[in-house]
């Protein structure tokens, strides 16, 4: 049985600004704990994964037909809820759930690291590619956007909830990887698309203007490039990682 909703009318409800800090401040996530998921689709994706929500939030217009059930449930005056989202149309509802805690790093699991990647869009792409194409775990490493940041959640649409995320990792966590790492570059290495790709890998993806560190690269086994007969510098690193990681899945399919 699920207990009747609490109402919130006050932008001064504490309740009301510990969401607001979860729904638009990128660190809130690690001093509470916990993670703001808007709308129904990131909502279903974690209810997919087994993912109980610790409290469900609605806008007073959301219908009763697209509430989920939930034993702690707060109901928003609709301008205060539009105050916690980031979408130009407000989803209407929303979770909180505790931040998912991967277990130990799998030495042989597929792998994506991420090396100081900045834009929270390109991340989240990123790991929807990641699981997409059949990889397990994606460790940012330290410098980079924070994994479980309120855009990097919305970007990945649902991703993180089938993947191990290993967020502000030290270089040093790779070691401990037996896979080898594929190191990713614009303008050097071998071809994706001439070489034969080892499976399972680990593919490192590096910062956007700077690519990836010496201190990662240096534990790659291979130096990787794509293809870019139209004579454009780069390709987006989103773009690139889905080219990769697309690759990778065709070997791991046979």
């Amino acid at each position: 049985m699920t207990a009747p909703a609490a109402v919130i009318r006050s932008a001064a409800n504490p309740q009301l600004k510990a969401l607001r800090l979860l729904a638009q401040d990128n660190t809130a996530w690690r001093k509470q704990g916990r993670i703001w998921l808007e709308g129904d689709h990131l909502c279903r994706a974690a209810l997919a994964r087994g993912i109980q929500p610790l409290l469900c939030v609605y806008a007073e217009s959301c219908p009763d037909a697209q509430r989920l059930p939930a034993a702690t449930t707060l109901v928003l005056d609709d301008a205060l809820f539009a105050s916690l989202s980031a979408l130009e149309s407000p989803a209407r509802m929303g979770f909180v759930v505790a931040v998912p805690m991967p277990g130990p790093l799998v030495p042989d699991a597929p792998t994506v690291v991420l090396d100081r990647l900045q834009d929270a869009g390109n991340v989240g792409a990123i790991l929807r590619s990641a699981a997409a194409f059949g990889f397990r775990q994606v460790v940012g490493l330290k410098g980079n956007a924070t994994l479980w940041s309120p855009k990097v959640v919305r970007a990945a649409m649902g991703a993180h909830f089938g993947l191990s995320v290993f967020d502000a990792a030290e270089p040093a966590m790779l070691d401990g990887l037996r896979v080898p790492l594929l190191s990713t570059s614009s303008h050097a290495g071998e071809f994706v698309h001439r070489t034969r790709l080892p499976w399972p890998c680990a593919w490192v993806f590096g910062h956007e203007g700077q690519g990836v560190s010496p201190e990662v690269e240096q534990r790659a086994a291979l130096r990787m490039r794509i293809a870019q007969p139209g004579g454009e510098e780069s390709l987006n690193v989103a773009a690139a990682a889905a080219i990769c990681l697309h690759a990778s899945a065709a070997v791991s399919a046979g």
